[in-house]
């Protein structure tokens, strides 16, 4: 099957010849979200209770029969049903962590694991034409059979951003010449001009990482924010070493239970391009592994918490900054007091 840009699958939304599979993988985390938005989207608003389905291949109840099972329901009361699965490169490319592990990955076929991933390879060959399946994985193991099934029948798109595709040898100055151009239309988007200088300080800081490339982009515009012309003083107030970005920084303020603090920097990361799954998933993390040993009794309801706002991320219920700064706003709160 045909390997595609994600500007002909946007044709193929607009004219609504769309495919039955498709498989979007690449290291370009926001221009994946934004395309796997936009198939989500051929579902009418009222309708993406019955007909919009988000898995997470991450979780354990998310295997290949129930992918499988999930894309083989018709739609209800319209023509397209999507199921679109986050972080499928747990069942493209899985970590090897153990025997047994080794044992269900082994490809001769054999055992309960080889089973199950034989219900989705049987349907990725006969896929139901009502529904539309997303499969979205950062990278892939192209020796496994179900990546060599995806391959022959579904459409796949390349996400790498800057680098073209993930095995191209990189010319690093024609790389710099796209970063630069990618800036530059950003810039005039928004209504603005840049200096030659200050454009290429973000393409040269940024190298083949386009993540980081429109973290600082949308950095620099909200810094120069009603400026007819970008400096270079401009850009390098924004790409300078105190300018960083804290990964962990909306985490360490709820631990502490600071939800301004907390909020800010949850809107730092968002402005900076991060995805509201992956900010999702970093803190079911932070609640796993380090609230759960901090402060014990606010994890059942930091647990709620973050059910709810997954359960309403993946059908749809509400703006997905909203959701998570509320979800913020309670993670910070601090435990119930004990009845005396």
């Amino acid at each position: 099957m045909p390997t595609l840009s994600p500007s002909a699958v946007r044709k193929q939304i607009a004219d609504g010849t769309l495919a039955p599979i498709y498989l979007i993988v690449g290291d370009d985390e926001a221009e994946m979200s934004q395309l796997t938005s936009e198939l989500s989207g051929i579902v009418e608003d009222e309708l993406r209770a019955f007909n919009l389905e988000r898995l997470y291949a991450s979780d354990k109840s998310v295997t290949p029969v129930a992918i499988a099972e999930a894309a083989m329901l018709l739609p209800m009361m319209a023509r397209r049903r999507v199921v679109v699965v986050l972080r499928a490169e747990r069942l493209l490319k899985p970590k090897r962590r153990g025997k047994a592990e080794e044992l269900s990955e082994d490809p001769s076929g054999e055992g309960e694991a080889a089973a199950n991933a034989d219900a989705l390879e049987k349907y990725i060959r006969n896929p139901e034409r009502q529904t539309v399946l997303v499969l979205v994985a950062a990278d892939v193991d192209r020796t496994r059979r179900l990546y060599k099934a995806l391959h022959k029948e579904a459409t796949i798109v390349e996400c790498w951003g800057l680098k073209g595709s993930k095995d191209a040898r990189v010319d690093l100055r024609q790389v710099a010449r796209q970063a630069d151009q990618l800036v530059r239309q950003a810039v005039a988007a928004a209504g603005q001009e840049i200096d030659a200088g200050a454009s290429r300080l973000l393409a040269e800081r940024a190298g083949t990482d386009i993540a980081r490339l429109r973290g600082d982009v949308d950095r620099l515009l909200l810094y120069a924010a009603g400026k007819p012309r970008i400096s270079l003083a401009d850009a390098g107030e924004v790409v300078s070493a105190e300018s960083a970005q804290d990964d962990w920084a909306v985490t360490t303020a709820i631990q502490r239970g600071d939800a301004p603090e907390a909020l800010r920097q949850l809107a730092l990361s968002l402005e900076s391009g991060a995805v509201p799954y992956m900010i999702l998933g970093q803190l079911a993390w932070f609640v796993r592994e380090k609230l759960a040993f901090a402060d014990p009794r606010r994890v059942r309801g930091a647990v709620d918490a973050l059910f709810r706002t997954d359960v309403d991320l993946k059908s749809s219920g509400g703006d997905a900054r909203v959701l998570l700064e509320r979800l913020v706003v309670e993670l910070c709160r601090p435990a119930p007091a004990r009845a005396s």
